[in-house]
Protein backbone atom coordinates (compact mmCIF):
# COMPACT_ATOMS: atom_id res chain seq x y z
CA UNK A 1 0.00 0.00 0.00
CA UNK A 2 1.34 3.44 -1.00
CA UNK A 3 -1.17 5.24 0.85
CA UNK A 4 -0.14 6.74 4.11
CA UNK A 5 -0.77 4.54 7.90
CA UNK A 6 -3.44 5.92 9.59
CA UNK A 7 -5.91 5.35 6.59
CA UNK A 8 -5.59 1.97 5.94
CA UNK A 9 -6.92 1.28 8.91
CA UNK A 10 -10.54 1.84 8.49
CA UNK A 11 -10.22 0.52 5.10
CA UNK A 12 -8.63 -2.66 6.42
CA UNK A 13 -11.20 -3.18 8.88
CA UNK A 14 -14.45 -2.44 6.44
CA UNK A 15 -12.40 -4.96 4.09
CA UNK A 16 -12.17 -7.62 7.11
CA UNK A 17 -16.06 -6.91 8.31
CA UNK A 18 -17.41 -7.43 4.43
CA UNK A 19 -15.02 -10.97 4.19
CA UNK A 20 -15.96 -12.36 7.76
CA UNK A 21 -17.39 -15.16 6.32
CA UNK A 22 -14.16 -16.53 5.38
CA UNK A 23 -12.34 -18.69 7.40
CA UNK A 24 -10.23 -16.19 9.41
CA UNK A 25 -7.08 -17.55 12.25
CA UNK A 26 -6.27 -15.62 14.98
CA UNK A 27 -3.16 -13.87 15.27
CA UNK A 28 -1.80 -16.08 18.12
CA UNK A 29 -0.90 -19.60 17.21
CA UNK A 30 -0.55 -20.20 20.44
CA UNK A 31 -4.47 -18.75 21.04
CA UNK A 32 -5.20 -21.41 18.56
CA UNK A 33 -3.87 -24.31 19.92
CA UNK A 34 -5.86 -23.47 23.22
CA UNK A 35 -9.36 -23.17 21.46
CA UNK A 36 -8.73 -26.33 19.42
CA UNK A 37 -8.33 -28.49 22.68
CA UNK A 38 -11.18 -27.27 23.72
CA UNK A 39 -13.46 -27.51 20.84
CA UNK A 40 -11.68 -30.63 19.17
CA UNK A 41 -12.39 -32.69 21.64
CA UNK A 42 -15.94 -31.20 22.43
CA UNK A 43 -17.07 -31.34 18.67
CA UNK A 44 -15.65 -35.33 18.94
CA UNK A 45 -17.75 -36.19 21.42
CA UNK A 46 -20.72 -34.51 19.49
CA UNK A 47 -19.83 -36.45 16.63
CA UNK A 48 -19.81 -40.08 19.29
CA UNK A 49 -23.13 -38.73 20.92
CA UNK A 50 -24.34 -38.70 17.01
CA UNK A 51 -22.78 -42.13 16.11
CA UNK A 52 -24.35 -44.12 19.37
CA UNK A 53 -27.55 -42.62 19.60
CA UNK A 54 -28.64 -42.14 16.23
CA UNK A 55 -32.05 -43.87 15.66
CA UNK A 56 -33.10 -46.72 13.16
CA UNK A 57 -35.93 -44.48 11.76
CA UNK A 58 -39.31 -43.92 13.74
CA UNK A 59 -40.66 -46.88 15.37
CA UNK A 60 -43.68 -48.31 14.16
CA UNK A 61 -47.01 -48.25 15.73
CA UNK A 62 -51.01 -48.85 15.05
CA UNK A 63 -52.64 -45.67 14.04
CA UNK A 64 -54.88 -45.05 16.53
CA UNK A 65 -57.04 -42.94 14.11
CA UNK A 66 -56.67 -39.56 16.49
CA UNK A 67 -55.42 -36.00 15.25
CA UNK A 68 -52.28 -36.29 13.89
CA UNK A 69 -52.18 -39.87 14.09
CA UNK A 70 -54.75 -40.39 11.52
CA UNK A 71 -53.95 -42.06 7.50
CA UNK A 72 -55.00 -39.52 5.43
CA UNK A 73 -54.94 -38.62 1.61
CA UNK A 74 -55.01 -35.06 -0.68
CA UNK A 75 -59.12 -34.53 -2.20
CA UNK A 76 -60.64 -31.78 -3.90
CA UNK A 77 -63.81 -29.65 -3.79
CA UNK A 78 -65.33 -30.48 -6.60
CA UNK A 79 -68.95 -28.74 -5.88
CA UNK A 80 -70.65 -26.82 -3.28
CA UNK A 81 -74.47 -26.11 -2.56
CA UNK A 82 -76.08 -24.30 -0.56
CA UNK A 83 -79.02 -25.87 1.88
CA UNK A 84 -81.41 -25.13 4.68
CA UNK A 85 -79.58 -26.63 7.66
CA UNK A 86 -82.57 -28.40 8.41
CA UNK A 87 -82.61 -30.70 5.99
CA UNK A 88 -79.36 -31.60 6.27
CA UNK A 89 -79.75 -32.34 10.19
CA UNK A 90 -75.82 -30.38 10.65
CA UNK A 91 -77.04 -30.55 14.26
CA UNK A 92 -79.72 -31.71 16.96
CA UNK A 93 -82.04 -29.44 19.28
CA UNK A 94 -81.67 -31.00 22.63
CA UNK A 95 -84.92 -32.79 23.50
CA UNK A 96 -85.53 -30.18 26.02
CA UNK A 97 -85.34 -27.33 23.59
CA UNK A 98 -83.43 -25.43 26.99
CA UNK A 99 -81.42 -22.85 25.46
CA UNK A 100 -79.73 -21.60 28.24
CA UNK A 101 -76.56 -23.59 28.06
CA UNK A 102 -73.89 -22.82 25.63
CA UNK A 103 -74.46 -26.20 23.52
CA UNK A 104 -77.76 -25.62 23.88
CA UNK A 105 -77.91 -22.18 22.14
CA UNK A 106 -75.17 -23.59 19.75
CA UNK A 107 -77.62 -26.27 18.75
CA UNK A 108 -80.22 -24.17 17.88
CA UNK A 109 -78.10 -21.77 15.75
CA UNK A 110 -76.89 -24.76 14.05
CA UNK A 111 -80.33 -25.01 12.59
CA UNK A 112 -80.51 -22.07 11.52
CA UNK A 113 -79.66 -20.27 7.79
CA UNK A 114 -77.98 -21.79 5.33
CA UNK A 115 -75.38 -24.65 5.12
CA UNK A 116 -72.79 -25.68 2.50
CA UNK A 117 -73.22 -29.17 1.33
CA UNK A 118 -69.61 -30.30 -0.08
CA UNK A 119 -68.87 -32.93 -2.84
CA UNK A 120 -65.49 -34.03 -2.17
CA UNK A 121 -63.15 -36.12 -4.28
CA UNK A 122 -60.43 -38.01 -3.10
CA UNK A 123 -57.08 -37.46 -5.32
CA UNK A 124 -54.50 -39.37 -3.90
CA UNK A 125 -54.16 -43.06 -2.49
CA UNK A 126 -56.17 -46.12 -3.25
CA UNK A 127 -59.52 -45.01 -3.21
CA UNK A 128 -58.57 -42.10 -5.85
CA UNK A 129 -61.55 -40.69 -7.65
CA UNK A 130 -64.08 -41.83 -4.97
CA UNK A 131 -66.58 -38.68 -3.85
CA UNK A 132 -68.00 -38.11 -0.43
CA UNK A 133 -70.43 -35.30 0.63
CA UNK A 134 -68.92 -32.97 3.62
CA UNK A 135 -71.64 -31.01 5.60
CA UNK A 136 -70.54 -27.35 6.40
CA UNK A 137 -71.67 -25.23 9.29
CA UNK A 138 -72.41 -21.30 8.74
CA UNK A 139 -70.72 -20.87 11.65
CA UNK A 140 -67.90 -23.36 11.06
CA UNK A 141 -64.32 -21.44 11.37
CA UNK A 142 -63.47 -23.29 8.02
CA UNK A 143 -65.70 -22.59 4.76
CA UNK A 144 -65.27 -24.57 1.55
CA UNK A 145 -65.18 -23.41 -2.48
CA UNK A 146 -65.51 -25.08 -5.56
CA UNK A 147 -61.91 -26.21 -6.40
CA UNK A 148 -60.13 -25.78 -3.47
CA UNK A 149 -57.69 -28.37 -2.35
CA UNK A 150 -57.99 -30.30 1.03
CA UNK A 151 -56.56 -32.72 3.08
CA UNK A 152 -58.90 -36.03 3.51
CA UNK A 153 -59.01 -38.35 7.07
CA UNK A 154 -60.09 -42.08 6.61
CA UNK A 155 -61.29 -43.93 9.12
CA UNK A 156 -60.96 -47.67 7.70
CA UNK A 157 -63.55 -48.92 10.54
CA UNK A 158 -65.75 -46.59 10.03
CA UNK A 159 -69.56 -46.91 7.53
CA UNK A 160 -68.51 -47.02 4.15
CA UNK A 161 -70.23 -43.34 3.69
CA UNK A 162 -68.71 -41.98 6.56
CA UNK A 163 -64.95 -43.49 6.45
CA UNK A 164 -63.61 -40.15 4.22
CA UNK A 165 -64.25 -36.82 6.12
CA UNK A 166 -62.35 -33.19 5.10
CA UNK A 167 -60.23 -32.62 8.41
CA UNK A 168 -58.05 -29.36 6.87
CA UNK A 169 -57.09 -27.17 3.83
CA UNK A 170 -54.23 -27.77 1.57
CA UNK A 171 -51.70 -24.98 2.22
CA UNK A 172 -48.83 -25.72 0.39
CA UNK A 173 -48.74 -24.00 -2.34
CA UNK A 174 -48.89 -21.04 -0.72
CA UNK A 175 -46.50 -22.05 2.28
CA UNK A 176 -44.28 -22.99 -0.85
CA UNK A 177 -44.10 -19.20 -2.58
CA UNK A 178 -44.08 -17.95 1.08
CA UNK A 179 -40.71 -20.05 2.07
CA UNK A 180 -39.32 -19.12 -1.96
CA UNK A 181 -39.82 -14.78 -1.12
CA UNK A 182 -37.85 -15.69 2.57
CA UNK A 183 -35.09 -17.04 0.63
CA UNK A 184 -34.84 -14.33 -2.19
CA UNK A 185 -34.86 -11.93 0.36
CA UNK A 186 -31.88 -13.45 2.51
CA UNK A 187 -30.18 -14.26 -0.58
CA UNK A 188 -30.29 -10.83 -1.84
CA UNK A 189 -29.97 -9.11 1.33
CA UNK A 190 -27.08 -11.20 2.31
CA UNK A 191 -25.53 -12.69 -0.35
CA UNK A 192 -22.71 -15.62 -0.33
CA UNK A 193 -23.44 -15.37 3.99
CA UNK A 194 -27.50 -15.85 3.00
CA UNK A 195 -26.82 -18.63 1.07
CA UNK A 196 -24.48 -20.21 3.69
CA UNK A 197 -27.34 -19.31 6.33
CA UNK A 198 -29.90 -21.26 4.29
CA UNK A 199 -27.81 -24.10 3.47
CA UNK A 200 -26.94 -23.95 7.44
CA UNK A 201 -30.93 -23.55 8.25
CA UNK A 202 -31.57 -26.75 6.31
CA UNK A 203 -28.80 -28.77 8.13
CA UNK A 204 -30.62 -27.35 11.31
CA UNK A 205 -33.89 -29.16 10.13
CA UNK A 206 -32.28 -32.48 9.22
CA UNK A 207 -31.19 -33.10 12.32
CA UNK A 208 -33.77 -31.97 13.82
CA UNK A 209 -35.86 -34.77 11.88
CA UNK A 210 -33.56 -37.44 11.14
CA UNK A 211 -32.27 -37.14 14.22
CA UNK A 212 -33.57 -35.74 17.70
CA UNK A 213 -37.38 -36.45 17.02
CA UNK A 214 -36.51 -40.27 16.22
CA UNK A 215 -34.41 -40.92 18.79
CA UNK A 216 -36.59 -39.63 21.29
CA UNK A 217 -39.49 -41.83 20.05
CA UNK A 218 -37.06 -45.02 20.58
CA UNK A 219 -36.91 -44.22 23.65
CA UNK A 220 -33.30 -42.21 24.09
CA UNK A 221 -33.00 -39.72 27.11
CA UNK A 222 -34.64 -36.66 25.82
CA UNK A 223 -31.93 -34.65 27.45
CA UNK A 224 -28.95 -36.36 26.29
CA UNK A 225 -30.44 -36.44 22.94
CA UNK A 226 -31.28 -32.67 22.55
CA UNK A 227 -27.97 -31.67 24.20
CA UNK A 228 -26.31 -33.74 21.53
CA UNK A 229 -28.61 -32.58 18.25
CA UNK A 230 -28.40 -28.78 19.46
CA UNK A 231 -24.51 -29.45 19.95
CA UNK A 232 -24.02 -30.66 16.24
CA UNK A 233 -26.46 -27.94 15.18
CA UNK A 234 -24.20 -25.12 17.11
CA UNK A 235 -21.39 -26.10 15.57
CA UNK A 236 -22.83 -26.48 11.89
CA UNK A 237 -24.76 -23.46 11.68
CA UNK A 238 -21.81 -20.68 13.54
CA UNK A 239 -19.10 -21.86 11.41
CA UNK A 240 -21.03 -22.35 8.27
CA UNK A 241 -21.95 -18.71 8.72
CA UNK A 242 -19.20 -17.13 10.28
CA UNK A 243 -16.33 -19.04 9.33
CA UNK A 244 -13.35 -21.00 11.23
CA UNK A 245 -12.14 -17.76 13.45
CA UNK A 246 -11.26 -17.55 16.61
CA UNK A 247 -14.35 -15.03 17.15
CA UNK A 248 -16.56 -18.04 15.77
CA UNK A 249 -14.74 -20.34 18.09
CA UNK A 250 -15.69 -17.83 21.38
CA UNK A 251 -19.28 -17.48 20.20
CA UNK A 252 -19.52 -20.96 20.04
CA UNK A 253 -17.76 -22.02 23.40
CA UNK A 254 -19.98 -18.90 25.02
CA UNK A 255 -23.25 -20.84 23.63
CA UNK A 256 -22.36 -24.20 25.18
CA UNK A 257 -22.03 -23.39 28.42
CA UNK A 258 -24.90 -20.82 28.54
CA UNK A 259 -27.09 -24.21 26.90
CA UNK A 260 -25.23 -25.98 30.15
CA UNK A 261 -26.68 -22.88 32.47
CA UNK A 262 -30.23 -23.50 30.85
CA UNK A 263 -30.41 -27.22 30.54
CA UNK A 264 -29.37 -27.11 34.89
CA UNK A 265 -31.95 -24.37 35.43
CA UNK A 266 -34.85 -25.99 33.61
CA UNK A 267 -34.17 -29.50 35.09
CA UNK A 268 -34.16 -27.81 38.76
CA UNK A 269 -37.20 -26.22 38.11
CA UNK A 270 -39.10 -28.64 36.25
CA UNK A 271 -38.46 -31.07 39.34
CA UNK A 272 -39.00 -28.58 42.17
CA UNK A 273 -42.91 -27.12 40.44
CA UNK A 274 -43.59 -30.61 39.18
CA UNK A 275 -43.68 -30.18 35.37
CA UNK A 276 -45.31 -33.65 33.73
CA UNK A 277 -45.11 -32.35 30.58
CA UNK A 278 -48.23 -33.86 29.45
CA UNK A 279 -50.55 -30.77 29.43
CA UNK A 280 -52.57 -31.03 26.39
CA UNK A 281 -54.05 -33.46 23.87
CA UNK A 282 -50.96 -34.11 21.74
CA UNK A 283 -48.54 -34.78 24.34
CA UNK A 284 -51.16 -37.21 25.90
CA UNK A 285 -51.19 -38.67 22.38
CA UNK A 286 -47.16 -39.02 22.46
CA UNK A 287 -47.28 -40.60 25.85
CA UNK A 288 -50.22 -42.76 24.87
CA UNK A 289 -48.74 -44.22 22.52
CA UNK A 290 -45.04 -44.25 23.71
CA UNK A 291 -45.34 -44.66 27.49
CA UNK A 292 -41.45 -45.11 28.05
CA UNK A 293 -41.10 -41.38 26.67
CA UNK A 294 -40.27 -39.42 29.58
CA UNK A 295 -41.99 -36.40 29.08
CA UNK A 296 -40.34 -33.98 31.39
CA UNK A 297 -37.09 -34.79 29.88
CA UNK A 298 -39.26 -33.84 26.46
CA UNK A 299 -40.29 -30.35 27.94
CA UNK A 300 -36.47 -30.14 29.12
CA UNK A 301 -35.13 -30.72 25.59
CA UNK A 302 -37.66 -28.44 24.14
CA UNK A 303 -36.31 -25.26 26.19
CA UNK A 304 -32.63 -26.31 25.14
CA UNK A 305 -33.71 -26.17 21.61
CA UNK A 306 -35.65 -23.23 21.86
CA UNK A 307 -33.34 -21.20 23.47
CA UNK A 308 -30.72 -22.77 21.29
CA UNK A 309 -31.29 -20.09 17.87
CA UNK A 310 -31.66 -17.01 20.29
CA UNK A 311 -28.21 -17.89 22.01
CA UNK A 312 -26.26 -17.97 18.69
CA UNK A 313 -27.89 -14.51 18.22
CA UNK A 314 -26.43 -12.92 21.37
CA UNK A 315 -23.24 -14.83 21.20
CA UNK A 316 -22.04 -14.43 17.65
CA UNK A 317 -23.32 -10.44 18.15
CA UNK A 318 -21.14 -9.93 21.68
CA UNK A 319 -18.07 -11.60 20.32
CA UNK A 320 -18.07 -9.06 16.98
CA UNK A 321 -18.63 -6.48 19.31
CA UNK A 322 -15.42 -6.98 21.18
CA UNK A 323 -13.29 -8.25 18.10
CA UNK A 324 -14.66 -4.58 16.73
CA UNK A 325 -13.85 -2.39 19.89
CA UNK A 326 -10.31 -4.44 19.89
CA UNK A 327 -9.66 -3.49 16.07
CA UNK A 328 -10.75 0.51 16.85
CA UNK A 329 -8.43 0.81 19.93
CA UNK A 330 -5.53 -2.31 19.76
CA UNK A 331 -4.95 -0.48 22.90
CA UNK A 332 -7.57 -1.38 25.20
CA UNK A 333 -7.22 -4.47 27.52
CA UNK A 334 -9.15 -6.55 28.39
CA UNK A 335 -10.89 -4.81 31.33
CA UNK A 336 -11.78 -1.99 28.89
CA UNK A 337 -13.13 -4.23 26.24
CA UNK A 338 -15.04 -6.04 28.56
CA UNK A 339 -16.93 -2.92 29.74
CA UNK A 340 -17.07 -1.78 26.42
CA UNK A 341 -18.92 -4.91 25.26
CA UNK A 342 -20.96 -5.11 28.35
CA UNK A 343 -22.79 -1.82 27.78
CA UNK A 344 -23.78 -3.18 24.37
CA UNK A 345 -24.63 -6.28 25.50
CA UNK A 346 -27.19 -4.21 28.01
CA UNK A 347 -29.20 -2.81 24.80
CA UNK A 348 -29.27 -6.44 23.49
CA UNK A 349 -30.46 -7.88 26.80
CA UNK A 350 -33.44 -5.81 27.13
CA UNK A 351 -34.27 -6.41 23.71
CA UNK A 352 -33.74 -10.02 23.21
CA UNK A 353 -35.53 -10.85 26.60
CA UNK A 354 -38.62 -8.47 25.72
CA UNK A 355 -38.71 -10.68 22.70
CA UNK A 356 -38.99 -14.10 23.86
CA UNK A 357 -41.22 -12.93 26.61
CA UNK A 358 -43.72 -11.37 23.76
CA UNK A 359 -42.87 -14.70 22.02
CA UNK A 360 -44.47 -17.08 24.14
CA UNK A 361 -47.36 -15.23 25.29
CA UNK A 362 -48.78 -14.42 21.43
CA UNK A 363 -48.07 -17.94 21.38
CA UNK A 364 -50.14 -18.50 24.69
CA UNK A 365 -53.09 -15.87 23.63
CA UNK A 366 -56.04 -18.21 23.02
CA UNK A 367 -55.28 -20.04 26.03
CA UNK A 368 -54.93 -16.61 28.16
CA UNK A 369 -58.27 -15.59 26.90
CA UNK A 370 -60.24 -18.52 28.32
CA UNK A 371 -58.40 -17.86 31.71
CA UNK A 372 -59.19 -14.05 31.20
CA UNK A 373 -63.14 -15.40 30.34
CA UNK A 374 -63.15 -17.51 33.22
CA UNK A 375 -62.09 -14.57 35.30
CA UNK A 376 -59.42 -16.20 36.87
CA UNK A 377 -56.81 -14.47 39.01
CA UNK A 378 -53.53 -14.25 38.20
CA UNK A 379 -51.94 -16.36 40.41
CA UNK A 380 -54.56 -19.08 39.22
CA UNK A 381 -53.52 -18.43 36.17
CA UNK A 382 -49.72 -18.98 36.55
CA UNK A 383 -50.10 -21.51 39.12
CA UNK A 384 -51.92 -23.73 36.52
CA UNK A 385 -49.72 -26.51 34.38
CA UNK A 386 -50.08 -24.99 30.98
CA UNK A 387 -49.14 -21.50 32.11
CA UNK A 388 -46.56 -22.55 34.54
CA UNK A 389 -44.51 -24.67 31.90
CA UNK A 390 -44.37 -21.46 30.27
CA UNK A 391 -43.26 -19.43 32.64
CA UNK A 392 -40.28 -21.82 33.66
CA UNK A 393 -39.63 -22.11 29.31
CA UNK A 394 -39.29 -18.33 29.01
CA UNK A 395 -37.94 -17.51 32.44
CA UNK A 396 -35.47 -20.15 32.34
CA UNK A 397 -34.54 -19.80 28.54
CA UNK A 398 -34.04 -15.89 29.90
CA UNK A 399 -32.01 -16.21 32.62
CA UNK A 400 -29.84 -18.59 29.76
CA UNK A 401 -29.73 -15.56 27.54
CA UNK A 402 -28.91 -13.06 30.24
CA UNK A 403 -25.84 -15.20 31.71
CA UNK A 404 -24.30 -15.42 27.83
CA UNK A 405 -23.57 -12.20 27.37
CA UNK A 406 -21.40 -11.27 30.10
CA UNK A 407 -19.69 -15.21 29.79
CA UNK A 408 -19.14 -14.13 26.27
CA UNK A 409 -18.38 -10.57 26.20
CA UNK A 410 -15.43 -11.81 29.20
CA UNK A 411 -14.54 -15.18 27.00
CA UNK A 412 -14.26 -12.42 23.94
CA UNK A 413 -12.27 -9.70 25.95
CA UNK A 414 -9.88 -12.64 27.45
CA UNK A 415 -9.38 -14.06 23.65
CA UNK A 416 -9.04 -11.01 21.84
CA UNK A 417 -6.65 -9.23 24.55
CA UNK A 418 -4.41 -12.72 24.49
CA UNK A 419 -3.34 -11.96 20.78
CA UNK A 420 -1.59 -8.30 21.30
CA UNK A 421 1.68 -10.12 22.11
CA UNK A 422 1.64 -11.41 19.15
CA UNK A 423 0.64 -8.37 17.14
CA UNK A 424 3.80 -6.29 17.84
CA UNK A 425 4.07 -6.36 21.93
CA UNK A 426 4.83 -2.81 22.40
CA UNK A 427 5.20 -1.21 18.85
CA UNK A 428 3.57 1.46 17.86
CA UNK A 429 0.15 1.35 16.74
CA UNK A 430 0.37 1.90 13.33
CA UNK A 431 2.61 -1.40 13.48
CA UNK A 432 0.00 -3.56 15.09
CA UNK A 433 -2.76 -1.33 12.88
CA UNK A 434 -0.62 -3.56 9.74
CA UNK A 435 -0.72 -6.79 11.51
CA UNK A 436 -4.87 -6.55 12.24
CA UNK A 437 -5.37 -5.94 8.30
CA UNK A 438 -4.09 -9.90 8.08
CA UNK A 439 -6.14 -11.70 11.27
CA UNK A 440 -9.38 -11.33 13.37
Amino acid sequence: MTSPQQPPEPHGHGHSHSHSHGPAAPVSRHLRKVIAAILIPFATAVVVGLAVLWPGGTPAHERTGVGFDRQTQQGKVVSVEHVDCKDVNAAQVPPTGDTSTPEGREAVNAQQGQCEKATIEVTTGPDTGRRFVEIVQPDAPRQLHEGQGVVVAYAPDAPHDLQYSVTDVNRKVPLAVLAGIFALAVVLVGRMRGVMALIALAASFLVLTYFILPAILEGSNPLVVAVVGSSAIMLIALYMCHGLSARTSVAVLGTLISLLLIGLLGSLFIGWTSLSGNTDDYTGLIHGLYPEIDMSGLLLAGIIIGSLGVLDDVTVTQTSAVWELHQADPSMGPRGLYRAGIRIGRDHIASVVNTLVLAYAGAALPLLLLFSIAQSSMGTVANSELVAEEIVRTLVGSIGLVASVPLTTGLAALVVSADRPASGGGKPAAVRGGRRRRAK
